[in-house]
């Protein structure tokens, strides 16, 4: 029997999506739902919904409150528990497509949450004895999302088919409950990663050899998470459709979570591509020079090299030195470098680690040597319009054709000025390799200074240790993430646990060739659908069947390949790169949530 046939032709159909990042920016569950939204509203219209946690100052620059009764179903419940004394919000979410928000203000609860808590340990076992405070705020948030799902399928179910995605354990401490009172509504649940993986990989060698003799529930109590870990197991357990976002991490659902996934859901973006072909090249070349004036402060106070052969390389993401392969990417540029000196190379590799640690500020010297090269820079152009000037009256007045002493054209105050400032903007010091003081050294400081990346001038690779994010407001590149990753030459992200993996996702839709593995949901997903990958610019590092040594290896020689690329053969990868971007927009990925969304209405048929 067909599946439209199983469906009631009759009954309106309304999608409901709860996380902890609408309207809430923490991380890459932000990027999923937010990208997704387009979409979504492109094919579900208004009755599409998402629910968020309620943080005033998050919510303030992207929630907009509907003021008025709107006469819907969504209306009516948010009105009944205001009545209530719940702190609910009711708007739209100032993002592409304007979907409706209803946001939950978890203080509102009040003494009420222990209650909450005790039933969690009374119907499931789910102990939250001692947690962080971030626990407690998510059982309020799950209670609250519970609360209105109840009263709106006890309203609506009867001529709306409600389906309720439930996106990571954050989001879903309310599920089992919903589930056990046989509210009418179909549940999906997507584990973006798994609580208990993100901890033992990080912390446990050979990680994926030992998993399937973990015993989950001991590894929980061991690392003191067992409340977050048994919200996501019961989660997974209880809805009626399971997912995940790769086959990667669909192996740990099975140990870890009990549950085999029912789908796997991979991650898109909302991509916007170019009219002309060229424009993305032009705007690498533009962003590339915003590039060079940093390594200029940077490194040229020291030494110089020369910028038309020079590489930029990147990696970013939070601080898992191992999961994310901070590690294996630095042990390679070692190698990488070794490896240039050997064959005389006259390129040079900059290579910018961009993270987030604790610091206290951007180092002075490394803000000096940049306001420095400002001077030098100001005081040039001051020269040029003062030298144009005089030699262009010359030039029209005078009678002799050759070339004059342009030193003649130029005032003593602007040759005095930039002789100074060149003299304070030069030190016999090498380049620092962290650009900000750092409020205790980390396993990455201590790596670069073990394999000797410390920026000495006889080395071909240099290195960038950036502990805080891109923004436009850094005054060290003054460009925004996107921007400087369109200024890069080569995306590096060889992670050990990435159970997706947005970054090399962000490089391919930008047009930048990228690395990733195939312990990353990202690089498995290339690996099956297509084989010529890595002619197309996406090289993947093989951490399944290697040890750390041989991966290390593997990826030094990829990235002396691409050292040696000509310039027209990296332009040409780029357009390749560029090209397969169409793959992961939502409008082609959405297909997957639909099935996912379906397939919960089917089971949740009596």
């Amino acid at each position: 029997m067909a599946l439209e046939s199983l469906l009631s032709p009759s009954k309106r159909k309304l999608l409901i999506e709860v996380a902890w990042e609408v309207c809430n920016q923490v991380g890459g569950i932000y990027t999923v739902i937010r990208s997704k939204v387009p979409s979504m509203v492109e094919k579900w219209d208004t009755d599409y919904i998402l629910l968020g946690p309620y943080f005033p100052q998050r919510a303030a620059v992207e929630f907009e409150p509907i003021t008025h009764d709107d006469g819907t179903e969504i209306g009516r419940v948010v009105m009944n528990m205001r009545s209530r004394g719940l702190d609910v919000q009711y708007g739209h979410w100032l993002i592409t497509g304007k979907p409706r928000v209803v946001l939950f203000g978890i203080a509102s609860l009040g003494p009420a949450i222990e209650q909450v808590k005790y039933q969690l340990w009374e119907r499931h076992q789910i102990s939250t004895l001692g947690v962080e405070d971030l626990v407690n705020q998510v059982v309020g948030f799950g209670e609250l999302v519970r609360i209105f799902l109840t009263e709106l399928a006890a309203e609506s179910a009867k001529h709306v088919d409600i389906v309720v995605h439930f996106h990571e354990w954050m989001a879903s401490s309310g599920l089992p409950d919903l589930r056990k009172d046989n509210v009418k509504v179909a549940t999906v649940f997507t584990t973006h990663a798994t609580m208990l993986g993100r901890y033992l990989a990080q912390n446990e060698s050979g990680f994926y050899g030992k998993l399937p003799f973990f015993d989950w529930k001991r590894e929980a109590k061991h690392y003191n998470i067992e409340a977050q870990a048994t919200i996501e197991r019961l989660s997974a357990q209880q809805s009626h459709v399971f997912t995940t976002v790769s086959d990667v991490t669909a192996r740990e659902c099975e140990v870890f979570l009990g549950r085999v996934p029912d789908l796997i859901l991979p991650n898109g973006l909302n991509i916007v591509r170019f009219t002309a072909v060229h424009e993305f090249q032009n705007l690498h070349v533009k962003f590339k020079e915003r590039i060079h004036e940093f390594v200029m402060g940077h490194f040229f106070q020291s030494y110089s090299f020369d910028l038309e052969k020079t590489l930029y390389f990147f990696t970013s993401g939070r601080f898992e030195f191992s999961n994310k392969g901070y590690d294996i990417t630095l042990e390679a540029l070692a190698r990488l470098n070794w490896k240039m000196r050997e064959a005389n190379m006259d390129m040079t590799v900059v290579m910018f680690m961009i993270t987030k640690q604790p610091f206290r500020s951007i180092n002075p010297d490394v803000l000096h040597s940049r306001a420095l090269l400002d001077e030098i820079q100001e005081t040039c152009k001051a020269i040029e319009n003062q030298l144009g000037d005089k030699l262009f009256l010359n030039a029209a007045a005078g009678e002799d054709i050759n070339l004059p002493d342009l030193n003649q054209f130029v005032d003593e105050y602007w040759r005095l000025r930039l002789r100074r400032t060149i003299q304070s903007f030069k030190t016999k010091q090498l380049p620092p390799f962290v650009t900000h003081d750092l409020v205790e050294e980390d396993d990455m400081v201590r790596f670069i200074r073990q394999v000797q990346l410390v920026n000495n001038a006889h080395d071909r690779v240099k290195v960038v240790y950036h502990p805080d994010f891109i923004s436009s407001t850094n005054p060290l590149f003054g460009l925004d993430y996107g921007q400087f990753v369109r200024g890069c030459h080569l995306g590096v992200f060889p992670s050990y646990y990435e159970p997706w993996g947005y970054t090399p996702l962000e490089c391919v839709v930008r047009g930048i060739p990228t690395v990733t593995s195939d312990l990353s949901g990202f690089g498995d997903f290339i690996m099956q659908i297509m084989r010529d990958y890595e002619n197309r610019g996406i090289y993947v590092v093989n951490r399944k069947t290697q040890s750390f040594n041989e991966a290390a290896e593997q990826l030094a020689n990829i990235l002396f390949r691409f050292v040696r690329l000509s310039q027209r053969d990296r332009i040409t990868q780029r357009n390749r790169v560029e090209n397969i971007a169409e793959v992961f927009d939502w409008t082609n990925l959405r297909s997957y949530y639909d099935t996912a969304h379906d397939l919960a209405l089917k089971r949740r048929k009596p």
